[in-house]
């Protein structure tokens, strides 16, 4: 990984790399100049700014997807050696071991746009079609909102910190590209705006979705989407949650008919 050569040291990095959503990929390797407390990020702007690969032959820019650097927008996941991750809260000293290249590859969940850059719009798509979202009319006044228990607060703050960034869905068995199960992001951010004292109004129609194919049902909960959370979301709880609430709301439509 940082390797000594001459008077300063060395992190390589190995790219997977594809210059369309068609096109075969292929492996490139770089050289970057080690600084203290650089992240891949940082390896990635300067192999953009000096595109010269190990064995001194030039290539073009590697392509990347990146907003806040904070690991707030979730824009930056990629693998990384092999798992899952922010890349720009992968600071180089942790990651792996020393003399051995560091490996970024884009997520295999969704389709390769080029090189590290994917086209996450499935994940947007099923936000939607779920409706997470609080139905609130902005044109006017409403007035104070209802009041939130601190309990219901305290259980609804961390599944408010999802940032969308599909880490949870690169790493789950059954989420495929072939199929159409919405995953654990979608699924906590349901039980999310079912626990809101306004969201509750939509919760039939979001249930009745989650309920369908690709819904909660297919969930089989390998526990792969909380090991690499990065913001240590409880997802199997809000899919234990969301599966019992699917469960109680259907006997109720049932014997309501």
């Amino acid at each position: 990984m940082i390797a000594n050569n001459t008077s300063e040291k060395i992190v390589t990095i190995e790219i997977r790399r594809q210059d369309g959503p068609h096109n075969p990929s292929r492996w490139e390797k770089f050289a970057v100049p080690y600084r203290p407390n650089m992240n891949i990020i940082s390896c990635l702007q300067y192999i953009a700014a000096h595109p010269i690969m190990t064995n001194g032959q030039e290539t073009t820019p590697p392509v990347w997807d990146a907003g806040c650097l904070e690991e707030v927008c979730g824009a930056c996941t990629m693998v990384i050696n092999g798992h899952v991750r922010q890349a720009c809260s992968a600071l180089v000293e942790k990651l792996g071991a020393p003399q051995k290249p560091i490996t970024l590859e884009p997520m295999t969940k969704f389709p390769v746009v080029r090189d590290l850059f994917v086209d996450r719009q499935r994940l947007f798509n099923d936000l939607k079609r779920t409706k997470c979202w609080v139905p609130i009319d902005g044109t006017y006044d409403l007035g104070p909102g209802p009041v939130m228990r601190q309990r219901l607060q305290e259980e609804r703050y961390p599944l408010s910190r999802c940032i969308s960034c599909g880490c949870c869905l690169e790493a789950c068995p059954q989420y495929t590209p072939a199929n159409k199960f919405v995953g654990a992001a979608i699924i906590s951010q349901v039980r999310l705006v079912n626990t809101h004292p306004i969201g509750t109004d939509m919760r039939a129609e979001r249930l009745d979705v989650l309920m369908g194919e690709g819904g909660v049902a297919d969930c089989s909960k390998a526990g792969n989407c909380v090991q690499v959370c990065p913001k240590k979301i409880p997802l199997l709880e809000s899919i234990a949650a969301v599966q019992h609430e699917a469960t109680v709301y259907s006997i109720k439509r049932f014997f309501a008919r």
